[in-house]
């Protein structure tokens, strides 16, 4: 089985689904499946300046009195996934060399290891995931050799999402034709997995769950 997850790696509701999806995807392996997951790109705010900022100071411009309240939940909700948002250190960056350094480790076999540092980086270590020198840094450990190249294929993903008609993520898209929308429960991506293993020969995106928590396009509601 194939699956495409659309993601930003600045988007906690994207590390919270990726982090239940693998669950996921490992029960369906542990069934005797196979399932072949490869990260498409996503930016939620293209215009984001290479410069980064801290995250709270971004959403406090965004949100006012409502930033902290809404931090606190995307927090909780990730604890729960034994996952450390540390808001207090995140930087607000342009995810574009990101995404770029994830189709490279795509190619190599390693897309889902290298997104899952970059998310780890982006809200817990608090890492600039915009500098080249991070990026070089975080490719190593995961054992990618950063060839330079997948800009061009990044910017045609980006593309194709619009034409899906992708607007928030995460997304997770099943053989090109069926789409679960936002971190929903492992459970839910049980069942969407099972489902899909039946089903053959339809061409729409077919939604297989109700949408869940997600980063809306433009902005991300924490």
């Amino acid at each position: 089985m194939k699956v495409e997850i659309f993601s930003d790696v600045v988007c906690p509701w994207c590390y919270i689904g990726h982090a239940r999806f693998a669950r996921a995807a490992e029960a369906f392996r542990a069934k005797g499946g196979t399932i072949e997951v490869t990260m498409r790109p996503f930016q939620l705010d293209p215009s984001t300046p290479a410069e980064a900022e801290p995250v709270l100071a971004m959403l406090d411009r965004k949100f006012g009195a409502n930033a902290g309240q809404m931090a606190s939940r995307v927090i909780g909700v990730a604890a729960e996934e034994g996952l450390d948002l540390r808001y207090d250190r995140a930087l607000s960056a342009n995810t574009l060399q990101a995404h770029r350094l994830v189709e490279v480790a795509s190619r190599q076999g390693l897309g889902m290891e290298m997104a899952e540092r970059l998310f780890r980086a982006h809200f817990t270590d608090g890492l600039d995931v915009s500098d080249p020198e991070v990026l070089a840094r975080l490719a190593t450990e995961v054992g990618v050799r950063d060839t330079g190249e997948g800009a061009e294929q990044v910017g045609e993903q980006i593309a194709r999402a619009r034409t899906l008609g992708v607007t928030g993520v995460p997304l997770f898209l099943f053989e090109g034709q069926y789409a679960v929308s936002g971190a929903q429960p492992v459970e839910t991506f049980e069942a969407a997995i099972d489902e899909v293993a039946e089903r053959t020969g339809q061409k729409p995106i077919t939604q297989l769950a109700a949408p869940a928590d997600g980063c809306d396009d433009g902005y991300c509601a924490v």
